[in-house]
Order: structure tokens, then C-alpha cells, then sequence
């Protein structure tokens, strides 16, 4: 199948590098989270994948060719960059079977990606009336028109309710499972960790982390687990004991950092201390990426004093 692959990509605009000597391979069969503060670089290294930039150095290419060399593109990458990009005056049907005719794509693919995306009942309205929450589901059809073996979307759950975001996971999830590329650009943290398998993140214009999305938590953020005993004298004495880093409570509890539930269940097992309580705080993406990209955002705000 088709990987994407960026090689010592450069981008400069003047004085400006906004792409700095990037390496990394999307490879097919997974979901890669592309991550990064604003400002990073994503969306331009995006527009160079497309050829809708020129790099200053360094290559992108989508199975080995230049997207320009690609005989109907469409049939091979489908993207989503701008929900905007469609004509307000014209109807969603319109709009889809002008890009399948330019694109010697079957007729019948355009109600099949109306069909998937939920716009089946609305596709004589224009788009101008649409939501959006329905721009966003015309672009991802535009995106699947070509039935494509690489997909690349940028924010794709933007506007989309509870429904709509349950329903974009799956969606790439099955492409994934059917052996295509998919590069997912968001902000949106908890929905990468759901959705993604493997991470890129930038920083600046720079790759910061090329890993598995559990791998990448587990490096970074230590595990916690919250521990409550009956007897309280009796836990805490065996976490001293055991040289634990652990913190009590107002109720009685204790966190201890650096272990796992698992571990700690069976050393309060064998010294025969009762447990009322004990939960494991796994780390999440959001904690991982903000402890990786803390001095790599471009644009920050001053914490708030309450």
C-alpha cells in the first residue's frame, strides 16, 4: 500500500523557516495523529504533501511520486484543508459530481459518499445554507470521492456535535483497517488518543516525536494510583517502608506516583493491609504533549490568577 514519506523537508517563507528539515513516514494501516502548537508547521507541511506549496528543500511524496505526478490525484490522495473550500451557491451533489466528472470518477461514487457522510437528504440544498458542522461532512466527502488509498484531514471533528465526532472515528479507524493511509491533524487531545495509533508532533517546524500513541504517554507521563485502607496507619507504614513517592489526604486516601495499581494491589495483598480503595490514574495524551511542547508554542497566554 502507500505511505506518505517527508524527507529533510524545508519550508521558508522570507526570514520565516516554517518547516525545518522534516523526516517522517505515514505509513498505511494505522491512524497518525499529527500533532502540534500553532504555528508548528502542520498545516504547511500538509500543503506541501498536496503541492499546493513548493518546499525550499527536501522532498514529500505519496508513494514515492511528487502529488503534481500523480495521474488523477483524486483516485489516490483525498484531503480535507478548508471545509470553506465549496461554492455556497451550489448544492452539495453539484459540487461532488463536478470534482467526480473532472476526475473520471463514476457518478455512483457521489451518492455513495453522500450516503456515508450523512448528507444524503440535503444534497440538493446549497451549500451557503449548510451548517458548519455539514461543510465539514461535505469536505470529508470530497475527501472519499475518489475512493483513495491516503487520506489527510485537517481538524475533521471542527463543528461536528457528539454524533459526528463517535462518527469520524469510526470512519477512520475502518479506513485504517482496510489498509489505507490516514494522517489526522487536530487539537483536540482526547480525541487523538481515541482515535490515533501512532503520533507526529512538531514543534516550531521541527519533528519532536515520531511513536506509538501509548508508548509516547508511558515515556512521559509516570503513572499515579489512589490507595484508602481502613487502616490508615497500617498503609501508610508500608508505603514508607517501600520507599513509595506518596501523598495522604484530607479522607484518608493516598496518592503514590510511579507505580501501578497492579503492583501495588499485590504488595498491600502479601502484607495483609485492607483495601477500601484502590484506582490506578493512568497518564493521558493531553498530559504527554503539554510536557513535551511547553517551550515549543508560539503563541501563549499568562495563566489567570483566581
Amino acid at each position: 500500500m502507500t505511505s506518505i514519506d517527508v524527507r529533510d523537508l524545508t519550508k521558508e517563507y522570507g526570514a520565516r523557516r516554517a518547516v525545518d528539515h522534516l523526516t517522517f513516514t505515514v505509513r498505511p494501516g494505522r491512524v497518525t495523529g499529527f500533532l502540534g502548537p500553532n504555528g508548528a508547521g502542520k498545516s504547511t507541511t500538509m500543503r506541501l504533501v498536496l503541492g499546493l506549496d513548493r518546499p525550499t528543500s527536501g522532498t514529500a511524496t505519496v508513494g514515492g511520486r511528487a502529488y503534481a505526478e500523480l495521474p488523477e490525484p483524486l483516485r489516490r490522495v483525498g484531503a480535507l484543508l478548508d471545509a470553506g473550500a465549496a461554492h455556497g451557491s451550489r448544492t452539495a451533489r453539484d459540487h461532488l459530481r463536478a470534482l467526480a466528472a473532472s476526475n473520471r470518477i463514476p457518478p455512483t461514487r457521489v451518492d455513495a459518499v453522500l450516503e456515508q457522510t450523512g448528507l444524503a437528504e440535503v444534497a440538493r440544498r446549497r451549500v451557503g445554507t449548510y451548517s458548519l458542522g455539514m461543510r465539514q461532512r461535505l469536505g470529508i466527502a470530497v475527501a472519499l470521492l475518489g475512493d483513495p488509498e491516503v487520506i489527510l484531514l485537517d481538524e475533521p471533528a471542527n463543528g461536528l456535535d457528539p454524533e459526528g465526532i463517535v462518527w469520524i472515528r469510526s470512519l477512520l479507524r475502518g479506513l485504517a483497517a482496510d489498509g489505507r493511509t490516514v494522517l489526522v491533524s487536530s487539537h483536540l487531545m482526547n480525541e487523538t488518543a481515541a482515535l490515533a495509533d501512532h503520533l507526529v508532533i512538531l514543534g516550531r517546524g521541527r519533528l519532536l516525536a515520531d511513536t506509538p500513541v501509548q508508548e509516547f504517554i508511558d515515556a512521559r507521563v509516570q503513572p499515579e494510583v489512589r490507595v484508602r485502607s481502613s487502616d490508615a496507619g497500617a498503609l501508610g507504614d508500608l508505603l514508607a517502608r517501600h520507599g513509595h513517592d506518596a501523598t495522604r489526604h484530607e479522607d484518608g486516601a493516598w496518592t503514590v506516583r510511579h507505580t501501578r495499581a497492579e503492583d501495588l494491589g499485590r504488595l498491600l495483598s502479601e502484607a495483609g493491609v485492607p483495601v477500601l480503595e484502590l484506582a490506578a490514574r493512568e497518564g493521558t495524551l493531553e498530559q504527554a504533549y503539554l510536557d513535551l511542547t511547553a517551550a515549543e508554542a508560539e503563541f501563549t497566554a499568562q495563566p489567570q490568577e483566581v
